[in-house]
């Protein structure tokens, strides 16, 4: 297996592996079920594999995956070595997210998840969502003291758009910007762009649109009203479902040219953005983790990436 990549993360002085462990599905609720030992067998995998950089919040099932986080790090001896990004300003309450945004929440969040992880500082510290009921100013002046306490080391924004990075700006560094990018979901691309022109470090979510790019959901079926391929991403359902299917045949054509998985050309595509410094894969077993390091080996061709180019823009774009 070829060794994994590492960049600059945009102007924090962060060298990150250009492949971030994300524990959205680790923290369980929302996602299929898996033993605890696999989960934390996921995350030791990770570091063997030289991912240095692990995504988590709070809100993954009420601390649950920041908890496994810390664990494994802890047992590992490993903490200097590992770069943790967490969150706050959202949190999961009886099965619900919710935004809270306000100062005070924000630093019993901070105290919890460092709690959590076993450490006493974070490394990336993000506002999850904005939350409209609550003044930006307020919210950016809490992530500002929990800096200056050295709890916090580098402040970031997910799922803001451009007009709520330029106010949070006002009162606060914006050092990273956490989108949700993917083959599927391009949305957030000129914002993306503008992002990393600023030199800010960009990590992207949702790289595999939910699961859907692994090519393991053929067939429409109904998920339940918890399940994230249900809330959250709407290619499981119609009218992207059957878009998403014709993208497939195209990147199977891929696939089998290559004799790798699907999931490697989906991440390739991601990691051959030159405006994207890290991508978030989520993964829950030792295996899939390992089965996606494999990207590293090789590249997508100018052809290939032309040829996926022409199936998005007659599917998805």
């Amino acid at each position: 297996m070829k060794k994994m990549e590492y960049t600059e993360f945009g102007k924090t002085q962060l060298r990150v592996s250009r492949m971030c462990l994300g524990t959205w599905g680790i923290g369980g609720a929302g996602w299929d079920s898996y033993s605890d030992e696999s989960r934390m067998d996921a995350i030791k995998a990770a570091v063997d594999c030289g991912i240095n950089f692990i995504d988590t919040a709070p809100a993954y099932n009420g601390g649950r995956a920041e908890q496994y986080i810390g664990e494994v790090v802890h047992k590992l001896g490993v903490r200097k070595e590992v770069i943790l990004a967490t969150k706050c300003g959202n949190e999961f309450i009886n099965g619900k997210y919710v935004r809270c945004g306000s100062a005070d929440k924000i630093m019993r969040e901070c105290e919890e998840s460092l709690r959590n992880l076993k450490t006493d500082y974070i490394d990336v510290y993000l506002v999850h969502w904005p939350d409209p009921n609550v003044p930006m100013e307020e919210t950016m002046d809490a992530l500002n003291t929990l800096k200056k306490q050295g709890k916090i080391l580098h402040i970031g924004v997910s799922n803001f758009t451009k007009e709520q990075m330029e106010e949070a700006e006002k009162y606060c560094a914006i050092e990273v910007y956490q989108p949700q990018y993917s083959m599927v979901d391009r949305k957030w691309e000129q914002l993306i762009r503008w992002a990393c022109a600023q030199e800010m470090g960009v990590m992207t979510y949702g790289t595999l649109g939910g699961g859907i790019l692994t090519g393991k959901y053929r067939e429409l079926k109904e998920y339940g009203v918890d399940d994230n391929r249900n809330r959250f991403y709407p290619y499981f359902k119609e009218p992207l479902f059957s878009k998403v299917m014709l993208l497939l045949r195209t990147m199977d054509q891929i696939s089998e040219e290559r004799n790798v998985p699907l999931s490697q050309i989906a991440l390739n595509w991601t990691l051959q953005r030159p405006f994207i410094s890290s991508c978030i894969i989520g993964a829950q077993s030792r295996d899939k983790i390992e089965e996606n390091c494999k990207v590293f080996e090789s590249k997508l061709s100018d052809d290939e990436m032309q040829l996926l180019e022409q199936a998005l823009k007659k599917t998805i774009i």
